[in-house]
């Protein structure tokens, strides 16, 4: 199985500069995309996940366009094909 993982600007220099990863999980789960993102680039996977293995509360993650929160978090399923998304959370104001 083969994943698109998809990086902004602001993560890619961790994952050697590219925006755009394909990735072979051992599973069908996001978790397991992020375990092969880990594996890897050890430390772009700290930035997406605690030491609890827990995504980041800043950052949002999106499953074909569907934020990973609301479709099962770790355990939300991921296909052949796949597209995943990595964003940190912006905060700002005036």
């Amino acid at each position: 199985m083969r994943v698109e993982v998809v990086l902004p600007g602001s993560l890619a220099d961790l994952a050697g500069g590219t925006r755009h990863l394909q990735v072979d999980p051992d599973g069908t789960t996001l978790g397991a995309v992020l375990d092969a993102v880990a594996a890897r680039h050890p430390v772009l996977g700290r930035r997406i996940r605690d030491e609890a293995g827990a995504v980041r509360r800043f950052v949002n993650v999106y499953v074909d366009g569907e934020d990973a929160r609301w479709q099962g978090g770790l355990a939300t399923a991921v296909r052949d094909g796949a597209v995943v998304q990595v964003l940190p959370s912006v905060a700002g104001g005036s």
